[in-house]
């Protein structure tokens, strides 16, 4: 089992705009994809560093991962909702993804 975490920064001004995509759109997507999404959080003080969005995805493995990101990027309702969304210009400047595994004594999420 491996999981991915991802950062998303908001463009000025479109954190909101962001938060609603993932609320009234993305997740929808994923869960059709079952694409498994362990938790999304917010900092409770964002800075430069914090990003505006952090969540953290569960997958079998590497290959498993790759095939359903590929999915999800060819998605008719994806493209079109992400279209529709970015009409005043892009939610992001910046987003991070890094692959984490469980330690030998981590609980199980």
């Amino acid at each position: 089992m491996i999981y991915e975490l991802r950062t998303y920064w908001a463009a000025p001004d479109k954190a909101e705009a962001l938060h609603n995509r993932f609320r009234t759109m993305t997740i929808g997507i994923f869960k059709r994809l079952t694409m498994e999404v362990v938790g999304f959080w917010r900092p409770m003080q964002v800075t430069p560093e914090s990003g505006d969005l952090v969540y953290v995805m569960r997958f079998a493995d590497e290959a498993a991962q790759t095939a359903a990101w590929e999915t999800f990027r060819a998605d008719p309702e994806w493209i079109d909702g992400r279209a529709k969304s970015e009409l005043d210009g892009k939610l992001t400047i910046k987003v991070t993804s890094v692959n984490i595994i469980s330690t030998d004594y981590s609980p199980v999420p």
